[in-house]
């Protein structure tokens, strides 16, 4: 069975540097292991994945990046049903994100004035539409430090680059 995992805040600065190579050798248990770009996203196989070997596996991107990463897996089904389940469209695929959620958020208040911005929250994912750039959303660091459950958001870009792997 095929599954993607999407680490979260690898790459995203100088002290989150991770080597593909080094990522691909902490999924060594696995099979058909393969990285999409430089921001932590690798479809690989195996027989069953389940809460035991997320443990496992965090362990052991530690042990072989250095770098201490959270992750989110899912079956490509799963992967395709957040994506297929994106109710926002745009123009710029770089600016509808899809956030997947680790577990579905408890306490959920969104900023009072979204301007042109959309947002619609599910269980699995938030989906947003920043016809600004993503750099300009109203959901800050602040508040998405605040949601609870471990998030990791990817745009549309690389979603389709990782469908296409499936």
């Amino acid at each position: 069975m095929k599954y993607v995992a999407m680490l979260r805040g690898i790459n995203v600065g100088p002290t989150t540097k991770v080597a593909m190579a080094d990522l691909r050798a902490a999924f060594g248990k696995y099979t058909e292991v393969e990285t999409i770009l430089q921001s932590g996203n690798v479809v690989f196989s195996a027989p069953s994945f389940g809460p035991s070997a997320l443990v496992t596996l965090e362990d052991e991107i530690a042990n072989k990046t250095g770098f201490q990463a959270r992750v989110i897996v899912l079956s490509a089904d799963d992967f395709r049903a957040v994506i297929a389940a994106n109710p926002l469209t745009g123009d710029d695929p770089s600016r509808l994100v899809t956030t997947f959620l680790s577990a579905p958020p408890a306490r959920l208040t969104l900023p009072g004035d979204l301007g042109d911005e959309k947002i619609v929250v599910t269980d699995a994912a938030i989906y947003q539409w920043c016809p600004n750039g993503v750099s300009k959303s109203k959901l800050t660091p602040a508040w998405w430090k605040r949601l609870g459950p471990l998030a990791t958001g990817r745009n549309q870009r690389t979603l389709e680059k990782i469908a296409a792997l499936l």
